[in-house]
């Protein structure tokens, strides 16, 4: 039997249908705030800070136990010994060894794990809500009783050279590398890979003296997000494990001075690259800095993906490469703008000019509303759909703790996103992208390019290590 649909309804269809301009993409309205679940903050004596977040949805619990012990506390001629602590917290305690703490969470369907950044070092875990005690048993012994046993040192260190030679065969690892050391100077933030010398220089005594200077509850943030049981309950359930770990006092974090930004022209040599790798850098802001938004929506008009303008002119118009983007990577002391393409050594020299254009262009020119409209869209977008997950907002909570943020800077972040103008973009890109005062890096094949290269200024030349 056909079905046939009503006169009206036929002719309400054919209305839209005519109404509808498929030619641009539909408006997309303005997102409303982000609004932290209910949570509660509080402090044991011993200084540990507690974050607690209800989230009834699913019967899960996500943990963050983030410690201001990154990177940038790595002693001199030890580079690597933070990321050598957050490889080997599961290694083993007197109590527990590396398969039994493995053993241990299999039964309860749990995860642990720990990673590094120049600012902090982050113990991650998560399990179903009925098995938080033992979670909180497992984390509690990892971050105060690792022993760092000296065949699993063995094993990391043997793997980690060998994965450093891996990381070092590719270009933009080297390009990567002596960005920030241009860029960054004598600062902490400088250092980026660990040479294959400091890493066989770690001893067991530096992993246990980064572990009982730094991974202590006043350099230390806990946060519960999910399925918790009541506050008074949970609160005891971290007493239980954390009230008797002896407070110290938190070191201050190594620093320097920035140098001041100026233009350089590095070429790294790397005969045989059948492209050229090109990376372009200036010092920005950290997320506390009044110009970190109109930086985030600029950056991401210039080269935040394929509606990009770097993406449209260099890979779509000119054909010069595959990919072209742009980021600003914030720390606590300090932000990268990171620019990078990859180019065929023919093109070398248009797609530099046409890179230095789209820098110059950000800093001279107003944006459109059609690009300031979507990119402050995809932003916001982007930014509370991370917030949907327990894992995303622990994980957001955890950098407002390490960077000295209030929980009402995730509330502001949409309305802050959406308050950016043309002209406020305009001012930090003619000071933060212009090309006259940026770090370039180049690496490739020097006799092929060193030429072009040379047009644009002077060059220092480099051998690939």
């Amino acid at each position: 039997m056909i079905t046939r649909l009503p006169p009206a309804i036929l002719a309400v269809a054919a209305s839209f249908a005519q109404t509808l301009d498929r030619t641009k993409p539909p408006e997309t309205p303005p997102l409303a705030p982000y609004k932290l679940p209910a949570s509660a903050e509080s402090k044991l004596p011993n200084g540990l800070g507690v974050v607690l977040v209800e989230d009834r949805r699913f019967p899960l619990v996500t943990l963050r136990v983030a410690f201001h012990a990154g990177s940038r506390f790595d002693p001199p001629g030890r580079s690597g010994v933070a990321e050598t602590v957050a490889g080997l917290l599961k290694a083993g305690t007197p109590s527990r060894t590396a398969r039994r703490i493995a053993e241990e969470l299999a039964a309860i369907g749990g995860s642990l794990s720990a990673a590094e950044s120049p600012d902090s070092l982050i113990v991650s875990g998560s399990v179903l809500s009925e098995n938080t005690p033992k979670l909180l048993d497992l984390a509690a012994d990892i971050v105060r009783n690792a022993d760092f046993p000296p065949g699993e040192i063995a094993l990391r260190k043997q793997n980690r050279i060998q994965e450093l030679a891996i990381e070092r065969s590719q270009a933009s690892t080297l390009a990567a590398e002596k960005l920030r050391a241009v860029v960054f100077g004598t600062h902490p933030y400088a250092r980026s890979l660990p040479t294959p010398e400091a890493i066989k220089a770690i001893t067991r005594e530096d992993l246990l003296k980064f572990r009982e200077t730094l991974l202590t509850p006043a350099n230390a943030t806990l946060i519960l997000v999910g399925d918790i049981p009541p506050r008074q309950q949970t609160l005891d359930l971290i007493r239980a494990r954390f009230a008797s770990w002896p407070g110290k006092p938190v070191p201050p974090a190594p620093g320097g001075e920035f140098p001041k930004p100026r233009r350089s022209i590095t070429l790294i040599d790397r005969p045989g690259s059948a492209q050229a790798d090109i990376l372009i850098g200036h010092i920005t802001v950290n997320r506390r800095h009044p110009d970190y938004f109109p930086l985030l929506v600029g950056t991401n008009i210039l080269g935040g993906g394929a509606s990009s303008r770097m993406f449209d002119n260099i890979r779509e118009k000119q054909g010069f490469a595959y990919d072209a983007s742009a980021h600003n990577i914030p720390y606590k002391d300090a932000g990268l703008l990171n620019v990078n393409t990859q180019v065929r050594d023919q093109v070398i020299g248009p797609a530099l000019e046409a890179v230095f254009a789209e820098l110059g262009r950000m800093g001279s020119e107003p944006v459109t509303a059609r690009e300031l409209t979507d990119r402050k869209n995809y932003i916001n977008g982007i930014f509370v759909m991370q917030l949907s997950s327990q894992s995303g907002v622990a994980n957001q909570l955890a950098g407002l703790r390490l960077n000295g943020l209030p929980n009402s800077y995730l509330e502001t972040y949409v309305t802050r996103v959406r308050s950016v103008e043309p002209d406020q973009i305009e001012r930090v890109a003619s000071r933060y992208f212009s090309p006259s005062d940026a770090a370039i890096v180049i690496v490739g094949d020097a006799s092929k390019i060193a030429a072009a290269v040379g047009k644009f200024g002077k060059v220092t030349i480099e051998k690939a290590k």
